[in-house]
């Protein structure tokens, strides 16, 4: 059906006509991805073969602080779909429901010991220790796919000059949305990841809803009416160091007298230790968070166009910050085209103060984690911690410059527990277009206008009337709400984090209860849980030293309650978590909603009054779904996972469940301890 003349003004507001080239990121051309989607036309399924090199890469990151650029040596994917100008981010890889994507990883990075590096361990020695760090594998973060064999398999260690194909056979009833992928070798998780070994991976969906089945939120938004925009967010925190003591070891890091990474002339960076990871290295190093694998450079904004709703895929690939997204107008007269502007990092506060708006730009969130939600979320700012995926409907209604901003948060809510400061991480020069008076109306509006123009007859009208009633997306929730039916008698979990500083050397630990005195650092060779395929359990967290986001692999959670150490649920619409003082954001409206990676919160109790524990409690509900098989759950702050702050999980049949395994997990595959070895 042929949209109205006014729905046609509204859905196409004038745009340049090379202003849409810059939203597309470049994918693997290896992949054949399918083509965007035009109006309801269905995806084409196919094999997708992928060829990933991994190698160390020479080349160079913008320095705000030096208004240069600084070399570095790290190591990262090569080959076609690479961007020769952003080298530290990996390709976005397309698909489609019904796909089998083959990607063969080819480790090219040099064998044998390096300085720093205890090398590949093997059994017999401790597995939380960081090390091989040039042993690697790929996780596919999100993806509702097998975990076994050479599937999403990350208790493969896929070692130097070794060459392996993983093939992920993605169901035809996957949900569509934003998942990514990334290095997940335990031991060299965060080195690796840090250094830029990560990327998107969107699954495209063509499934228009019926009235017996939701469909994909791609059919109400398709990409030849709203254009979308990739966001690789990253924390390559680079160091240069100084000679070293002795061979075999690592020089000390350059920092200046605040702790401010530094490098000399003819130096290059790089990510070779544990040392530039720990509480407080991001903000105190003077890095700056990369999008799309490249640092603010106020020469090289990104393009948009007044009016024109854009679907942004927003990924938090980055290790050791958190985000806290805002979008803010440019004063006038402020960051004029072609001024160059140095920002250091005990400056950019005052910077963003001067230059910047004080009103943010209200946006619309319409996924988590890849998920649909049931309804849109209008926010003015998104929290996005380490492993975390937003799809926001982000419209600009005045032409101009924008900030694009990772602001304050309190302390109490973010990876480093710290007071930080604002951050600039790009400029956005938006064209003249169709001014908008009103953003949520305005999204709303299209939104209608399509549903009228795209959705089948037979539910053109329910999905029309949920979203005039709120935006919501009934019509395309990818998964049903899990019931209390289902967990009955269904048995529950419970999950501690924990970090223990109370002897020579700190453990990072995971406990099978509520009680600290459970927690136990990872072994490769146990088991710690059994699930139940085909049922549905209750899980609680909690965090008891500090606070960590909890990701799982394979199957997705719902959220049925955040409460904080006062007991008030923060987790629904229009909650205010404030217990610590500032208020907290990132919590409110998660009630119910899908997600694979969650913020377990953790306040210093002498901050609370007297007798209250500062622990939040999280509850959530999640089934086992379709595949059986060991995989993991962790803290993606990757570093605390790479020593210990991780657990082996497997479902098994519901009869084969029992107590967690004390035994040889690694052997129960065949496969030596300490990893399993991808041989030549």
């Amino acid at each position: 059906m042929a949209a109205s003349s006014a729905a046609a003004e509204i859905l196409n507001p004038p745009l340049l006509q090379d202003e849409r080239a810059p939203i597309a990121k470049p994918i693997l051309t290896e992949a054949a991805p399918a083509a965007p989607l035009p109006g309801n036309t269905a995806p084409v399924r196919g094999d997708r073969l992928l060829d990933l090199k991994i190698n160390y890469i020479d080349n160079q990151i913008y320095n705000p602080s030096t208004g240069g650029y600084d070399k570095v040596h790290l190591r990262g994917y090569t080959g076609k779909g690479v961007d020769p100008g952003a080298p530290y981010v990996s390709p976005t890889i397309e698909a489609v429901p019904g796909d089998t994507v083959r990607i063969i990883l080819d480790n090219q990075l040099p064998a044998g010991p390096q300085p720093g590096d205890p090398g590949c361990m093997t059994g017999g020695q401790m597995p939380d220790i960081p090390h091989c760090f040039n042993g690697t594998n790929l996780h596919t973060h999100g993806l509702w796919v097998s975990p076994t064999g050479n599937s999403d398999n990350v208790l493969l260690s896929i070692n130097p000059q070794t060459k392996f194909t993983y093939e992920y056979n993605i169901p035809s009833d996957h949900p569509s949305g934003t998942f990514w992928y990334h290095t997940h070798r335990h031991g060299s998780t965060a080195l690796q990841v840090s250094s830029g070994m990560a990327g998107a991976l969107i699954i495209r969906g063509g499934r228009p809803p019926t009235p017996t089945a939701h469909g994909d939120i791609d059919t109400l938004i398709p990409t030849s009416a709203v254009p979308e925009r990739v966001l690789v967010m990253q924390q390559i925190q680079y160091a240069c160091r100084g000679p070293a003591a002795k061979q075999g070891d690592l020089g000390p890091i350059k920092q200046d007298i605040n702790g401010r990474y530094f490098c000399d002339p003819g130096d290059v960076g790089g990510i070779e230790g544990y040392d530039q990871f720990g509480p407080g290295t991001w903000p105190a190093s003077g890095r700056y968070t990369s999008l799309n694998g490249k640092v603010f450079n106020p020469t090289d904004p990104m393009k948009a166009t007044q009016g024109q709703i854009e679907r942004w895929r927003i990924i938090h690939a980055g290790v050791r910050d958190t985000i806290s997204l805002q979008f803010f107008k440019v004063l006038d007269g402020k960051l004029k085209p072609g001024v160059k502007t140095l920002l250091r990092a005990e400056t950019t506060a005052a910077f963003i103060k001067d230059t910047c708006d004080t009103e943010p730009v209200p946006y619309a969130l319409v996924a988590a984690d890849g998920l649909t939600m049931a309804a849109a979320q209008m926010t003015k700012l998104a929290t996005l911690q380490p492993g975390y995926r937003f799809d926001a409907l982000i419209v600009f209604p005045e032409a101009g410059r924008y900030c694009v901003i990772d602001s304050s948060a309190p302390k109490s809510g973010v990876v480093n527990g710290l007071d930080v400061s604002p951050q600039l991480l790009g400029l956005i020069d938006v064209a003249p277009g169709k001014p908008v008076d009103n953003v949520e109306s305005y999204v709303k509006s299209i939104l209608v206008a399509l549903a009228e123009t795209n959705m089948p007859a037979d539910v053109k009208a329910a999905v029309v009337s949920d979203l005039k009633a709120g935006i919501k997306f009934t019509s395309f929730t990818p998964h049903p709400d899990v019931t209390d039916e289902e967990v009955k008698g269904s048995g529950t979990q419970e999950l501690t984090f924990f970090i223990d500083t109370t002897g020579p050397d700190i453990k990072f630990e995971v406990g099978n209860t509520l009680n600290t005195a459970d927690t136990k650092p990872y072994d490769p060779t146990r088991i710690d849980r059994q699930l139940p395929l085909g049922k549905a359990q209750v899980w609680t967290l909690q965090s008891h030293f500090v606070s960590h986001p909890f990701h799982i692999h394979v199957n997705p959670f719902q959220i049925v309650s955040i409460t904080d150490p006062l007991g008030k649920d923060v987790s629904a619409p229009g909650a205010i978590d404030d217990i610590a003082g500032t208020p907290d954001p990132q919590y409110t409206g998660l009630k119910g909603v899908w997600k694979d990676t969650l913020w377990i919160k953790s306040l210093i109790p002498q901050n609370l009054p007297t007798g209250f524990s500062g622990i939040y409690t999280i509850t959530l509900r999640t089934r086992y779904e379709r595949y059986i098989g060991e995989y993991v759950l962790h803290c993606h702050i990757l570093d605390h996972e790479d020593q210990g702050m991780m657990q082996n999980v497997a479902v098994v049949l519901p009869g084969e469940v029992g107590d967690a395994v004390q035994g040889d997990a690694m052997q129960m595959h065949g496969m030596p301890m300490g990893g399993h070895d991808a041989h030549k």
